[in-house]
């Protein structure tokens, strides 16, 4: 039997390991998140392992109300450590759940801690976290895990105060409009807002939606993508808030959001292909659809638009299987080697765990096939390097250059 969350935690095989030290500590380039860019300007600290933790992470809180935890320790007024405490109960429900890989790679990494967390373990826990997170700040954390860049999201009327070089760390904003789009904002006011955000090197722009029912902001913002030279990232395919009476209670981003279980992939076909002989061309696109029934329709769509990839297994399938499935579909019907990596589309500074979750996840599959005498070993090693780092950060570094 393996040692718990041993140093060869999901690497299968030698080949496996090796490809995995040969990328494990390359740096890292969040290019999609939800981190607060003034706690960053601001170096700030934390008050505990709770507030860490727990402080809008709504993934912790889905899994907390499946386990039957009442609301007053997972959004209500319950102390930080009294949440912890709750969160800590049900980790021995998790198995299989990211939050169960996630939460010990974050002590072992964070806080040099290799007990598995439970209500046996949660005081000792508590209190030893503490006292290590004392001493660390947000800066800390980004030069632990070697963060080389981080794309923001941000509203267009944002002034962007905090964005810049923070120490090692590249702090940039992205132009997400979804909010403007609901209020109606004049467009010409809102590209006048993306030429502000390049100014500040802005090189992605993002859309949150549901379906492809109507193109018309998609299209816009893809036109504007194209004009400014930057990334626009889609994610698509979510059904927000279906839990009416918990959204009127709580609010937006607490843990209401699923899957929809249909989305028109051929209406972006169609979109694409408009927006295509329009303009000559299309931006670089990167498409997240939400219920991964879809990545195979999206990795054939990737091979008819040049610029068009498939993204990182995104929210509900950020799992060991999901980021498998996701590796084997992209590899089968587009290409592997052109893909993005992870990113940890999170905010809660102590997610970097999220890029080595991935990293020992890509080095197996690419080991397998190695072993399995399907894959040349000499070429091994870089497929993973290019896919966990140079490839978006050679990507980025094309972007944001201005009106082509």
């Amino acid at each position: 039997m393996k040692k718990f969350f041993d140093d060869n935690l999901l690497l299968y095989g030698e080949t496996a390991t090796h490809i995995y030290q040969q990328i494990k500590n390359l740096p890292i380039v969040d290019y999609h998140c939800h981190l607060d860019e003034k706690a960053i300007a601001d170096n700030v600290k934390f008050e505990n392992i709770g507030q860490l933790w727990l402080s809008g992470d709504h993934y912790k809180w889905r899994a907390m109300r499946l386990c039957g935890v009442e609301e007053k320790y997972i959004t209500g007024e319950a102390s930080y450590h009294d949440k912890f405490l709750a969160y800590a109960n049900i980790m021995p429900q998790l198995l299989g759940n990211p939050l169960y890989y996630w939460s010990h790679m974050e002590l072992a990494q964070i806080f040099d801690i290799h007990q598995p967390l439970c209500q046996q373990s949660a005081e000792s826990i508590w209190t030893e976290a503490n006292a290590k997170l004392a001493e660390m700040t947000v800066g800390d954390l980004l030069k632990k895990f070697k963060v080389e860049y981080v794309a923001t999201t941000d509203d267009p009327m944002s002034e962007l105060t905090y964005h810049g070089k923070k120490g090692d760390t590249e702090v940039r904003p992205t132009f997400r409009p979804d909010g403007c789009f609901a209020a109606g904002t004049d467009k010409k006011l809102l590209e006048e807002r993306l030429r502000y955000f390049v100014s500040k090197g802005c090189k992605i722009a993002d859309h949150g939606f549901d379906d492809f029912e109507d193109t018309t902001n998609v299209e816009w913002l893809c036109e504007m993508c194209y004009k400014y030279n930057i990334v626009l990232q889609l994610h698509f395919g979510t059904f927000r808030n279906v839990n009416e009476t918990a959204f009127d209670q709580i609010g937006r981003d607490s843990g209401f959001d699923i899957m929809r279980s249909s989305v028109s992939v051929d209406k972006l076909a169609q979109l694409l292909s408009k927006l295509n002989a329009k303009l000559g061309g299309l931006p670089d696109i990167v498409l997240y659809p939400l219920n991964d029934n879809y990545v195979k329709s999206c990795a054939t769509l990737s091979g008819a638009f040049r610029n068009v990839r498939v993204g990182a297994a995104w929210w509900f399938n950020d799992t060991v299987c999901g980021i498998k499935r996701q590796l084997e579909t992209v590899s089968e019907y587009s290409v592997l080697g052109t893909q993005l990596g992870m990113l940890t589309d999170s905010r809660s500074f102590s997610s970097y765990v999220r890029f080595d979750f991935f990293r020992r996840i890509l080095a197996s599959f690419i080991a397998a096939k190695v072993d399995n005498g399907e894959y040349d070993e000499n070429a091994a090693t870089k497929l993973a390097s290019d896919i966990a780092y140079y490839n978006i950060k050679n990507l980025l570094a094309t972007k944001g250059a201005g009106q082509q």
